[in-house]
């Protein structure tokens, strides 16, 4: 029997836990019309989220370090099963207090079938789990994935459980390709694969910038005292008939085909560059009717030079160089300059400066999305290019958003063409579902298991997506919602009640623009913060950016990278994006899952045997 003195300690705790217990039922009863929405299946998750909710409107830290200190559960991990929490901590406190507490309904979900609820949902959606891990894999297809059988069988054989199409990318004929070729590689291989297809959604970037002109850099490999490394290598080719150039050449130069026809090798082009710099290019070979030509010196080749053929000093022939890439030079940002967001899709510009360096008229871009015009206020903040570049607005007529920048890097920054631009302090008035969406949605629905609906802002984005799913007779296909703003984040409680009306559904944590609306010191609390919604709702999580991308991209993952795909253990579903080495890390990130499937189960730490506990 406990002394009296800890009686007394144990029954101070009951009042604070049972008004805990009060006023998580009291918000499920405020909320019963929208429970009555959902589905019999789903209102166990949906009555459990309500639960979690109106238990995290108070503050229970002190509460909390009072059980631990008496050796009671600090309903530090209650996400899946609220009620049933509070309800055995209740409970023994009444067996150690020998009271006699009332014992009111009892919980929806108990310790067993509330994460029991989170696995089937995390089925249903996402396919079984892999043997040896619960976390599955998502990867990104690459355009290469609707010509190229082979890689999508190397992602399945390593370790692939769901293809997400970008619909931003490609067309449907590209994106049916790749599905077929996962459904034959299922069939090869043995193993099934869900297909996922992400919606644009609304496009909020910078527009197009205008080119400066026509000009070819050639450019010799120099070592750091600037002694020749290696010629440029350069192919010209008729502009008549152009030809590829060969493997390891990508300098292209068009030449009229009668001055290449009178070539020979040993011969030297002759041109002034855009520098009106003297330079010459030695040709070395022929390859039918191009060449293949060496520069020692840095030229910049423009779309209209003259250019002659000279053979030991005399002219053979001469012409016009054919076109070139166009040259695009980005905005150049400093803290305190002023940037113009365009209404009207004209191409940007840089800022047009005076003899003596002073600003005649500010830098301007245009901005894809019209109801930022409308809905934009001055001393709003916005970012560009995912938090690179951030700044203030000063004024707004409908036609031109104006922007006092006020961070940039250490040397300032440079804005390119069809960058990011994030409002995260403006309510957008406008849908997360696009015509462009719909129209791909119908293309989509026949070949995909769900689909995925970005920047959505609230309820009523899921229950337009929901309309257009029943219209298309495809309400079976499951629904992801990209959480990557702040007002998505801020609704996140009621878009999971209105997408429990219509499930299967998931989240998906964007970390990139989220981390840009949030503010990036906020990033982790937040994400953290939508887990634990989203595990309340036993809604299945897929986390998304960045994941081992170094890795991807470059063959190498840096320790940061790692720390960082641990914590997408905690989901119900890790994403990759694609690169050049996307299958090594799909084979190293199903490694990294599997180890961590022992050690934890969400935020519970699983203390199997350690073998670094055996003393020598």
């Amino acid at each position: 029997m406990s002394p009296p003195s800890a009686v007394s300690d144990f029954e101070s705790l009951v009042p604070a836990l049972v008004r805990l217990r009060e006023d998580a039922v009291r918000l499920e009863q405020r909320f019963a019309s929208e429970l009555a929405q959902v589905g019999p299946a789903h209102r166990p998750s949906a009555r459990n989220l309500l639960h979690y909710l109106g238990l995290r409107q108070h503050d229970i830290r002190a509460l909390q370090r009072e059980l631990h200190g008496l050796g009671l559960s600090s309903l530090g991990i209650l996400e899946a099963h609220t009620l049933a929490s509070l309800d055995a901590v209740l409970e023994v406190l009444a067996r150690l207090t020998g009271q006699d507490l009332e014992r009111p309904a009892g919980s929806p979900v108990d310790f067993r079938t509330g994460p029991t609820l989170l696995r089937e949902h995390a089925r249903t959606l996402l396919g079984p789990a892999p043997q040896g891990r619960h976390v599955r894999i998502m990867v990104t297809m690459p355009s290469e994935a609707a010509t190229d059988p082979g890689l999508v069988r190397k992602l399945l054989v390593a370790g692939m459980d769901v293809m997400r199409i970008n619909c931003a990318h490609d067309d449907a004929a590209a994106w049916r390709a790749m599905v077929d070729n996962l459904r034959r590689a299922e069939r090869e291989v043995g193993r099934g694969c869900r297909v996922q297809a992400d919606l644009a959604g609304p496009k909020l970037r910078t527009g197009r910038l205008g080119a400066a002109g026509r000009v070819l850099k050639i450019q010799p490999r120099r070592d750091y005292l600037g002694r020749l490394l290696a010629p440029a290598r350069v192919w010209l080719t008729p502009i008549e008939n152009p030809a590829p150039p060969p493997p390891g050449v990508r300098l292209v130069l068009p030449v009229p085909g009668a001055v290449l026809d009178a070539a020979h090798p040993g011969d030297e082009l002759h041109l002034t560059d855009g520098g009106e710099r003297e330079r010459f290019l030695a040709i070395v070979a022929r390859h039918d009717a191009s060449l293949l030509a060496e520069a020692e010196r840095v030229t910049y080749a423009r779309g209209d030079s003259v250019v002659e053929l000279l053979r030991d000093g005399t002219v053979m022939a001469s012409g016009t160089v054919g076109p070139v890439p166009e040259v695009v030079p980005p905005i150049s940002l400093l803290p305190n300059d002023e940037l113009l967001l365009m209404r009207a899709d004209e191409p940007g510009r840089d800022a047009v400066r005076d003899a003596a360096g002073a600003v005649v008229e500010p830098a301007r871009i245009h901005c894809t999305l019209a109801a930022a015009f409308t809905s934009v206020r001055p001393g709003e903040s916005v970012w560009l290019d995912d938090g690179k570049i951030g700044g203030i607005v000063t004024a707004n007529d409908g036609a031109v958003i104006r922007v006092r920048i006020t961070h940039t890097g250490p040397h300032g920054a440079r804005l390119r063409a069809e960058k990011g631009i994030n409002f995260p302090d403006t309510d957008l008035a406008t849908s997360a579902l696009t015509p462009k969406d719909v129209a791909d949605l119908e293309q989509v629905v026949g070949f995909v298991d769900m689909v995925a609906l970005s920047f959505l802002r609230g309820p009523a984005d899921i229950l337009a997506l929901q309309r257009e799913l029943r219209r298309l007779d495809a309400g079976r296909l499951g629904v992801v919602l990209k959480i990557e703003n702040r007002q998505a984040f801020e609704n996140l409680p009621r878009i999971l009640l209105a997408a429990l009306r219509s499930p299967p559904v998931g989240v998906m944590v964007a970390r990139g623009d989220l981390a840009v609306e949030v503010g990036f010191e906020r990033l982790s609390e937040v994400q953290e913060e939508i887990l634990w919604l989203c595990e309340a709702a036993h809604v299945p999580v897929i986390w998304a950016t960045q994941i081992l991308e170094g890795m991807a991209k470059k063959g190498a993952p840096s320790r940061a990278e790692i720390s960082d795909a641990v914590m997408s253990s905690r989901a119900e579903c890790a994403m990759l994006n694609k690169g050049p080495y996307i299958v090594e890390t799909v084979r190293f990130l199903s490694g990294i899952l599997s180890r961590m499937d022992q050690h934890l189960d969400k935020r519970m730490a699983m203390l199997r045997r350690l073998a670094v506990s055996e003393l020598a």
